[in-house]
C-alpha cells in the first residue's frame, strides 16, 4: 500500500458558496454556517417599476466555491470549479464582497459546462494576472446526453487553447496532487468500489472519431482538506464519481479515516439514481461525518433522505453560504 498523501493539517478552513442550484433568503444561520442577510446591502433599480428592491444572489443550476484555508497565520485561498454562466459567478462574487482575485489556483473537479462557464467571467476579471488551472486530461472531451426518444444534448466542454490564451496555466493531471503549500489536495481519478454507484446513464464522449459511451466520467475529482484534530473535509462538485467512492479514496490517500463534512454535489438525482440513494445515505450515515451539505445536483429525494439519516449533521445549502470549520 502506497503511503498516504502528506497532507498538511489545517487549522481552519471557510468555503464560500459562489454558485449553486438553490437560494434561500430564510435560510438559517447555525454554528459554523452564515447566510447572506435579507436586509441591507446593495439595491438594484427596477427600470420598468418604481422603487428598489436588495440585490439578489442569483441561483443556477452549476456549482462553485471559494476555499480558504489557515495555517498558522497564513491564509491561502483556491476557486473550486466556476459555475454555470459568465455571468453568474461574478455577479455573486461581488454581491458577497469576494475578490476572486485572491485565488491562489482553480480546480476544475470536472469538465462539464455548469462547473466551468464561469471561467469566461473569471479570466477577465484576472487579467492580466497567471493563475493555475488544475484538470483531468479527459475534461476536455466533447460529451454530451442521449436521452432515449430525445435528441442529443451536447455538454461543450471548455477550450485548452482559450484557457491558455486568457493567462491561465493548464495544469492535467489524473493523480492525487498537493496544492496551497501541501494544505489541501486534489483527489484525482477515483477508484470506482462500490457496487451500486454506477456511473452516469446515457452520457456519452467523443473519443477516436466516434461518440462512445462514457457512463464513468472519469475525470470527476474532488478536493479534500485535513482539518486538525477533526478529520476530512471532502468537496465534490457533481460527484459522478460517486460521493461514498469519494470520501472512501480521499481516506485511502491521507490515511485519516476521520470525516468530518461531506459538501458539493452528489448527482442523485430521482429516478434516474434511486438506485443509489438508499445505499449511499446509509454509507454516509455510517461515517458518521459533523456536517452533511448536499448541494447543486443532488436531488430533492436523497436531500430529504439524508437530512432524516443524519438530523444533526444535515445544513440546507443556499448560494451565498459560508461554511466555516
Amino acid at each position: 500500500m502506497a503511503a498516504p498523501l502528506p497532507l498538511q493539517p489545517a487549522d481552519e478552513v471557510s468555503l464560500t458558496v459562489l454558485v449553486d442550484n438553490s437560494s434561500d433568503l430564510f435560510a438559517p444561520p447555525g454554528e459554523g454556517v452564515e447566510r447572506p442577510r435579507l436586509a441591507g446591502g446593495p439595491t438594484v433599480l427596477n427600470p420598468q417599476w418604481d422603487g428598489a428592491g436588495p440585490a439578489a444572489l442569483r441561483a443556477e443550476h452549476g456549482f462553485s466555491a471559494l476555499v480558504r484555508v489557515r495555517v498558522g497565520g497564513r491564509e491561502r485561498v483556491l476557486l473550486f470549479d466556476a459555475g454555470i454562466s459568465r455571468e453568474g459567478l461574478m455577479h455573486n462574487a461581488d454581491l458577497l464582497g469576494v475578490d476572486l482575485r485572491d485565488a491562489a489556483a482553480v480546480v476544475l473537479s470536472h469538465g462539464h459546462f455548469d462547473h466551468t462557464g464561469g471561467l469566461a467571467g473569471l479570466v477577465v476579471r484576472l487579467r492580466p494576472r497567471e493563475l493555475p488551472l488544475f484538470i483531468h486530461p479527459e475534461g476536455f472531451l466533447s460529451r454530451r446526453i442521449e436521452p432515449r426518444d430525445l435528441p442529443p444534448v451536447p455538454l461543450p466542454p471548455p477550450s485548452r487553447a482559450a484557457l491558455r490564451d486568457a493567462g491561465l496555466e493548464v495544469v492535467e493531471g489524473a493523480a492525487p496532487a498537493l496544492l496551497l503549500d501541501g494544505a489541501a489536495a486534489i483527489t484525482g481519478e477515483v477508484p470506482r468500489a462500490t457496487e451500486f454507484e454506477r456511473g452516469m446513464p446515457a452520457h456519452f464522449a467523443w473519443r477516436d472519431g466516434r461518440w462512445e459511451a462514457d457512463p464513468l466520467v472519469r475525470d470527476d475529482q474532488g478536493l479534500v482538506v485535513n482539518v486538525r484534530g477533526e478529520g476530512l473535509l471532502v468537496l465534490t462538485g457533481c460527484g459522478h464519481a460517486g460521493v461514498v467512492n469519494i470520501v472512501r479514496h480521499a481516506q485511502a490517500l491521507t490515511g485519516v479515516e476521520r470525516v468530518l463534512a461531506v459538501v458539493g454535489g452528489f448527482h442523485l438525482p430521482s429516478p434516474a439514481f434511486d438506485h443509489a440513494i438508499g445505499p449511499t445515505v446509509a454509507e454516509l450515515a455510517g461515517l458518521a461525518p459533523a456536517r452533511v451539505i448536499p448541494a447543486h445536483c443532488t436531488g430533492w429525494r436523497a436531500q430529504q433522505l439524508l437530512a432524516q439519516a443524519l438530523p444533526d449533521a444535515f445544513v440546507p445549502p443556499s448560494v451565498g453560504s459560508t461554511y466555516r470549520f
